[in-house]
């Protein structure tokens, strides 16, 4: 994560399907985007749900809805063999390889295989051992939100900070968990009010549909940005549908890199791009008639027109009242 450069995680999260061939399929769909990070989700569904666990309402939409969430998930799982297979493949690709740790075994893979960002997702937001866990590796931190409020944000942070994780490396993201997010759900302005409140970098994680809303936040001050994507939108799988494909994945970090430049330095000065323009744009005083030597020059007689490139109009009161010192044909520069 680079100062003034907006870190774009490209979300695979479990869009693959339980194949290793698609999920480096989606690690070439996020390379080929310019992403910096392309992220997916280590968990053992043992450890993660009870078995007659319901699904969210969106999960039973985009999957059976006879099966439990723990035999959705089960066909996620990626193993550890895949985690090593899938890091050497980002590895060769020059793309971070992250994932999304969802219980402590899964932390203790994943800072066996040496990842030194660690996201944690909205759900974990309320899990103390969990929270307490990831803040004694005192690695760099990502922390969802959605679904919580500014104080448990607040106690999140703290446990995080006491088991020995430094403020510094600790980004929050605002975030909504619903898929797809309902743009009046979104509320991009608590990412700010995050900002202040806690004086820490802030991101957004975006389940909308489109990609404008991350491209405000971006404008807003985001210094990560996180979005879903998929290979396929109609593939089977609780979050193929709220992704992105490929193409509008490209045409967000095109849409970011493209803010990032336009927001500049924030100083307002003539650019390099407009200096041709000066002469052109701006005026001169000039003669409104022709003027003959020695006449003083009045309201009368002269006149601003462009071109810029003579005695500028903030100089008015200079001029009047001034001799002519030649003649003067119609429109010819003062």
């Amino acid at each position: 994560m680079k100062e003034n450069k907006v870190f774009v995680i490209a979300e695979a999260g479990v869009n693959h399907n339980g194949s290793l061939d698609l999920a480096k399929k989606l690690i070439d769909i996020a390379v080929n985007s310019g992403a910096d990070a392309v992220k997916f989700q280590t968990f053992r569904a043992k450890n993660l749900v009870a078995k007659h666990a319901p699904k969210a309402e969106y999960q039973n939409v985009t999957t059976d809805s006879e099966e439990s969430q723990f035999d959705m998930i089960k066909k996620l799982e990626l193993s550890y063999q895949d985690h090593k297979e899938l890091i050497k493949y980002c590895k060769s690709k020059k793309i971070i390889f992250l994932s999304t740790p969802f219980d402590n075994d899964s932390v203790d893979l994943l800072n066996a295989l040496g990842l030194e960002i660690f996201k944690i997702p909205s759900g974990e937001i309320t899990n103390l051992p969990y929270l307490e866990h990831i803040g004694s590796l005192n690695k760099k931190v990502i922390l969802s939100t959605g679904m919580s409020n500014l104080d448990e944000i607040e106690k999140a942070l703290n446990i995080l900070i006491i088991s020995g994780t430094v403020k510094e490396n600790i980004s929050i993201l605002h975030a909504n968990t619903m898929y797809p997010t309902p743009m009046k759900d979104v509320n991009l302005n608590a990412m700010l009010t995050i900002q202040n409140k806690f004086d820490i970098r802030v991101g957004y994680s975006d389940h909308t549909l489109g990609i404008e809303v991350d491209c405000a936040a971006v404008a807003l001050g985001a210094t990560i940005i996180e979005k879903h994507f998929t290979i396929d939108k109609n593939l089977d799988g609780p979050d193929h549908q709220a992704s992105l494909d490929a193409n509008e994945l490209k045409s967000m970090v095109t849409s970011i890199r493209n803010i990032e430049k336009a927001l500049g330095d924030g100083n307002k000065i003539t650019t390099p791009s407009e200096f041709n323009n000066k002469d052109i744009a701006r005026k001169s005083i000039v003669a409104k008639c022709p003027i003959k030597k020695g006449s003083e020059l009045n309201n009368n007689n002269i006149t601003a027109k462009r071109p810029g490139n003579g005695i500028s109009p903030m100089k008015w009161y200079d001029v009047i009242g001034s001799k002519a010192k030649k003649n003067y044909d119609t429109d010819e520069l003062i």
